[in-house]
């Protein structure tokens, strides 16, 4: 191996030691391994980049599900890959096996897919609507004849927990108090402090406007659980490859349709470019016809969810996991936008096809 990479400042987590990859190499008839060069955009799993005699390859190290999880999500690629959905076929092991374990750490290997991402607003509208099209292919693939032998069908009904107003209060509260007991708080800390209170004001103005009952509008059914613009490759302004399909999982198809266009073309860049979601969800409804009401609901969960939820702080602080640190200031500026203007992004999400 001419050049390999162990992580570096990521930090063991997303360490791959050498004993690893020769039998990785040889599992999956790699031959020699030239190069291992780690990828630094995942959040939950450790990825890389293998070159060898026969081309490249993508790596993953499953850290965020289940192995035998992870072995049925890996089965359903195969079957959308077989329907024309732009996902990488994953390769088995000279004993048929999809994920490889070595000790107790579990891999998959899929042909390289050549493109790049192309986040928030880069998209063009057209590339919007394309990008709608695609999860309205992906949501019917997900649950047709195809499928059904390793997906069963969905249930028409979902329990969606809401948290109080009460408990998003209390949750503040105690991240406060975790930082107010810091002996050397740092410049997060401070943003975090000074974030946590500004979401207190929010939550005692709007906390009537949370859902009030925890079963959320259909239609449901089979989702991919992470589309957006990290796991989504482009390549000659086209959708080239989906990748990412740990979190399948029944829900409704408004709430990824909503979180997709929150996530794509918001977020990070604290506002929402309300064009490019239309345009987003003009091509989705092109495929599937979802009502307006159910739309209307997902975002308005959606929107709740952010209202009460501090995922990032519970890396943070719980977890002692930093990663996602650069996630929690513009995710709050985002809200306080989306909270100015609930009226307008749910005009959004009406687009018509």
């Amino acid at each position: 191996m001419t050049e390999a990479m162990d992580g570096g400042s990521c930090g063991s987590r997303y360490s791959i030691i050498a004993e690893d990859l020769v039998v990785l190499g040889e599992s999956f008839g790699l031959g020699e391994v030239q190069a291992c060069r780690f990828l630094p955009n995942g959040l939950m799993n450790g990825n890389w980049r293998l070159e060898t005699a026969d081309g490249a390859f993508a790596l993953k190290r499953i850290m965020d599900v289940p192995l035998p999880l992870a072995r049925r999500n890996l089965a359903v690629l195969s079957e959308l890959a077989d329907a024309g959905i732009p996902v990488g076929r994953p390769m088995a092991t000279f004993s048929g096996e999809i994920v490889a374990e070595v000790t107790d750490r579990g891999y998959c290997l899929i042909p390289w897919l050549e493109g790049g991402h192309r986040p928030g607003t880069e998209l063009t509208l057209d590339q919007a609507g394309d990008l709608g099209v695609l999860l309205g292919q992906i949501h019917r693939s997900l649950n047709d004849e195809r499928t059904a032998r390793l997906l069963p069908p969905a249930s028409e009904l979902l329990a969606a927990p809401v948290i109080t107003p009460y408990w998003a209060h209390a949750d503040a509260d105690r991240f406060l108090a975790l930082i107010a007991a810091l002996d050397s708080p740092t410049a997060f800390d401070a943003g975090a402090a000074q974030a946590l209170g500004e979401r207190k004001v929010l939550l005692d103005r709007y906390a009537h406007f949370h859902p009030g009952t925890e079963v959320a509008a259909g239609p449901v059914g089979w989702t991919h659980g992470d589309v957006q613009h990290r796991n989504v490759l482009w390549r000659d302004g086209k959708i080239a490859g989906v990748i990412d399909w740990d979190r399948i999982r029944v829900r409704p198809f408004g709430e990824e349709v909503a979180r997709t266009a929150t996530v794509q073309f918001g977020g990070e860049d604290g506002f929402l470019d309300l064009e490019r979601t239309a345009a987003f969800v003009a091509g989705y409804r092109s495929v599937v016809p979802i009502p307006v009401p159910a739309l209307a609901d997902a975002v308005e969960r959606l929107w709740w969810k952010r209202m009460s939820d501090y995922w990032q702080l519970v890396f943070h602080y719980d977890r002692d996991d930093h990663s996602c640190d650069h996630l929690f200031l513009p995710a709050e500026r985002f809200l306080a936008w989306w909270t100015e203007r609930r009226e307008d992004v749910q005009e959004a999400f009406a687009a018509m096809p």
